[in-house]
């Protein structure tokens, strides 16, 4: 059944009235949500966070001024996601102007660093948006309790808030939808926000939050300076670009960043470790393919995973190798043409190397030796 879009129910603003009683004012001892309370346990978290944090809901919340100096400092140690992020901030911002929400962007410490257009007005519902709409003001957890800013960076997930489930009483005036961001490296570096002030409850902004993260983060990994940058999907399925994978890979074959989709397409973390990590960890198949791939640029590779599952590739040249100044190629030598015509054979067979060495009539040995000669690459059979 869908929700209504009108104010919450009595009975959900009696739960929530229930849990606070239990929760913050210490009717239960263990902390915990009690059962039927529908309250989500981060919430529950959150707010046990703030109690042994010294906080009291009664305490009035300072949203402290910036200086100018301290807005530039933010801005620029914020330059790349802010630059990412301010075209969907911009889509967002047309996209719920009838529901006197907006966007605010802040980094991993929950500092604003963008915001999107505010509702009009000089009544009290401006005033508090003006209060957090300002670049450098904190909203972190520490500063204003739970909130949707503080919550989706401390759980790393998604969330919704509405009233009285802030933990301060001067917090409960607002509604608010949040989503963490991460980077490349799939690292946490901040968190995208739709807040409301005196206004009904659109928990359907939880879903808009999350899609709209996901924009940015694909974003940055697309301005992420690379060799190649791979395109993955799963067979059969529709490619969106919530559901797209984008891997980015250097010169040497490691990778160096993804979005999210990706991460999860080959169950591996993706960040930066000690070693790296290199397409041969991850796909079954010569990385000299997948360059080649990405150099004629029209190739989609049906591509084995270690797994055993596939996965569609298309292979596209990154930012490293846009600008091309090469000389006329010389006439080219028998053996670069018979490189070639293996190659695009198991190019058509979508990257199946047993198929194109049945097509060529030659044995799956001899593709991967013709394919990696004189590159220095080893085989996987």
């Amino acid at each position: 059944m869908l929700a209504s879009n009108a104010l919450p129910t009595p009975e959900r603003s009696l739960a929530i009235a229930q849990a606070r009683q239990a929760l913050i004012h210490g009717d239960a001892a263990d902390l915990r949500a009690p059962p039927g309370s529908r309250i989500e346990p981060w919430i529950a978290r959150s707010w046990q966070r703030c109690i042994e944090a010294g906080q009291q809901p009664q305490q009035r919340v300072s949203f402290e001024p910036v200086g100018r100096s301290a807005q530039r400092a933010v801005a620029e140690r914020n330059r790349a996601l802010v630059s990412a992020a301010r075209p969907v901030i911009e889509r967002l911002s047309r996209a719920i102007a009838d529901t006197r929400y907006f966007a605010v962007l802040t980094d991993a410490e929950g500092i604003v660093v963008d915001v999107g257009l505010l509702p009009d007005g000089t009544d009290d519902a401006s005033r508090y948006a003006r209060n957090i709409a300002r670049i450098g003001v904190d909203l972190s957890e520490r500063a204003i309790g739970t909130s949707a800013i503080g919550t989706a960076l401390a759980e790393q997930e998604s969330v919704w808030l509405h009233g009285g489930e802030h933990f301060f009483d001067d917090t409960s005036v607002y509604s608010c939808a949040g989503a963490p961001l991460f980077g490349p490296q799939g690292d946490c570096i901040g968190m995208l926000d739709l807040t409301g002030v005196q206004v009904a409850e659109r928990p359907e902004l939880r879903h808009l939050a999350t899609l709209s993260a996901r924009s940015i983060e694909n974003a940055l990994v697309l301005r992420a300076p690379c060799e190649m940058l791979l395109r993955l999907a799963w067979p059969g399925c529709p490619t969106s670009e919530a559901a797209e994978g984008l891997l980015c890979i250097d010169g040497g074959g490691n990778v160096t960043g993804a979005n999210a989709a990706a991460r999860q397409m080959l169950h591996q973390p993706l960040a930066r470790s000690q070693g790296g990590l290199h397409c041969n960890d991850l796909f079954a198949l010569p990385l000299d393919m997948l360059f080649d791939a990405a150099r004629r640029g029209d190739a989609v590779l049906e591509v084995p995973l270690w797994s055993g599952l596939r996965v569609q590739v298309r292979p596209q040249r990154g930012d490293g190798s846009h600008a091309s100044t090469a000389a006329p190629e010389a006439r080219p030598r028998l053996r670069d043409v018979e490189t070639a015509l293996i190659r695009k054979a198991v190019a058509d067979a979508r990257g199946n190397v047993a198929e194109a060495a049945r097509a060529l009539g030659i044995s799956r040995a001899t593709v991967y030796r013709k394919l990696w000669r004189g590159r220095g690459t080893g085989t996987t059979d």
